[in-house]
Parts: C-alpha cells; structure tokens; sequence
C-alpha cells in the first residue's frame, strides 16, 4: 500500500478518536497524515537538535571527530556539536509525558527515533538510552493509568497493524 493512499488508514485500529500529535518537521507531518487530517504540531516532539552535525552520518563522524563523537555517544550531558544534548531532549521529553498526565484519552504522537528512545528512558526509568534502537516506522504504546506502561506493537508483514 502506498503511504499516500492510505491516508487515515492507520486510526482506525484504535477506540474513539484519538489525539493526533506529531514534531513540527515535514516528514513527521506527512506519517501523522496516515492517522487523520486533525493533527496538532507540538515542538516537544521534534527531533534532537543535532548543531553543525545535522545531516551527518555517524560513520563520517567517526571519520571526521571520532573523539568528539566519543564524548557525546558517552556523556549525555555533552553537546559538541552545538545543538542539544541527549539529556536536554530528556528533560524537554519528560516536561511532554508529564503534561499529557492529566489528560485523559489516547493520543497517538508521530516523532523521531530519538524522542522515542528519550520517552522510554523517562517510561522505564532507565539510563540505557544508547542502548536502544528504534527503526522508522515503529510503534509503541505508552499508557498511563497511575504509572506509566510500555508496550510494543508489531506489524503484520502487509504493514496495516
């Protein structure tokens, strides 16, 4: 199925009507049309702030600042590339999850990998953040009921669910 045929196919295997959310950046806007036409730009949910090193592969930063590369992928507090670091996201993440705490209905929130990992990290309690890995495409739940539950969602090999 073509993404763009499929307009507001994938909301339908949800009760209701969801809240639908997505970063401000094109590419979260034209997946969060798969959901519906009633979608609200939140900027909590953009990507990270990746500074000068915007468009840059890992491997030609290994290449080109492997040091430097180093430092970040080990210190979530460093920012060498001038842009945000892992525990900035973190914070603007958790601000984001705590404001949807006392509202009640689903939302669905189309965003990036690394926001992703950043609300699971705030979810789980952890600080494992390099260690996970979240493919385009994916979907997770996160439901709070008095705490907050994860839970994975597969896909059927036609992609629907």
């Amino acid at each position: 199925m073509d993404w763009q045929s499929a307009k507001g196919s994938r909301c339908r295997q949800f009760k209701g009507t969801p809240r639908l959310l997505c970063g401000p950046e094109l590419r979260t806007r034209q997946t969060a049309e798969l959901f519906g036409d009633d979608v609200e730009i939140v900027a909590a949910l953009a990507d990270c702030d990746f500074g000068r090193w915007k468009g840059t592969s890992i491997d030609d930063l290994q290449t080109s600042e492997p040091e430097t590369l180093q430092a970040w992928l080990n210190d979530p507090t460093s920012a060498p590339h001038g842009g945000e670091s892992v525990a900035q996201l973190g914070e603007r993440v958790a601000a984001w999850l705590n404001s949807l705490e006392a509202t009640p209905g689903h939302v669905i929130a189309i965003t990036h990998p690394f926001v992703i990992r950043a609300a699971l990290m705030q979810v789980l309690q952890g600080a494992a953040f390099n260690q996970i890995d979240v493919e385009p495409l994916s979907a997770i739940e996160l439901r709070f009921n008095g705490c907050w539950r994860l839970r994975l969602m597969g896909t059927d090999p036609e992609g629907t669910h």
